[in-house]
């Protein structure tokens, strides 16, 4: 299972859709384990250093998605970035109850306002670049949607965890916080991904693919 991050670059910004686990790795229940590490690698593998980065979109705050935001002493990895972020995740997991770790919850409350962007609504990132409120794995999850002409392409976050859920509806992640309103949202997504012109990708999507949803009687996941 991968995790996932993308990047998208437009005349003038270069924005990053999650950023990782960190260099790091995480023990889960059931003998499952999530390895982090690669993202600067990545990035530098198409020519992006960290400083290049002029925003981060974290689709939600759980730690394999804003693992690379602080080092230990809680400074920011991307200096220059803006960081948009769902108002409600910053309810819950920064002044809240939910987990994070402590060098990237001092890094959120260090970092000056003037870099956050909580978002409560459907914005502009950057041209061709929109945040989606699609709540429920987390209460202020967002997914991101990139317009050029008439194509469209989703970034789906944990929306949704892997295509099987197309064929099996009643699995859920792990880490769905409102299990109802998650199901709610994904059906949503589902049928956007039925039109025209629309594909989309989840950060755990096997290898990242992206692909549609074919309607029909027995619609079907294609990538």
């Amino acid at each position: 299972m991968p995790i996932g991050c993308f990047l998208i670059r437009t005349a003038d910004r270069v924005v990053l859709v999650d950023a990782g686990l960190g260099p790091q790795q995480q023990q889960l229940a059931d003998g499952m384990q999530l390895v982090g590490g690669q993202l600067l690698t990545g990035l530098a593998a198409v020519g992006t250093a960290p400083e290049n980065i002029t925003d981060v979109v974290c689709t939600h705050l759980h730690s394999d998605h804003i693992g690379w935001l602080f080092d230990l002493e809680a400074r920011p990895v991307f200096g220059y970035a803006t960081i948009w972020f769902g108002a409600s995740d910053w309810d819950h997991f920064v002044n809240g109850p939910g987990d994070m770790y402590p060098h990237v919850r001092d890094g959120f409350r260090r970092l000056h306002s003037s870099l956050l962007r909580p978002v409560d609504r459907d914005v502009s990132v950057a041209p061709g670049v929109t945040t989606l409120s699609t709540p429920g794995h987390t209460p202020g999850h967002l997914s991101v949607l990139i317009t050029s002409g008439r194509e469209r392409a989703l970034l789906l976050g944990d929306a949704i965890t892997c295509p099987l859920q197309l064929d099996e509806p009643a699995w859920h992640s792990m880490g769905d916080m409102d299990v109802a309103l998650a199901d709610h949202t994904r059906e949503q997504l589902w049928r956007e991904m039925e039109q025209p012109r629309v594909i989309g990708v989840g950060s755990h999507f096997p290898d990242l693919r992206f692909g549609r949803v074919l309607a029909g009687a027995d619609r079907r996941w294609a990538s």
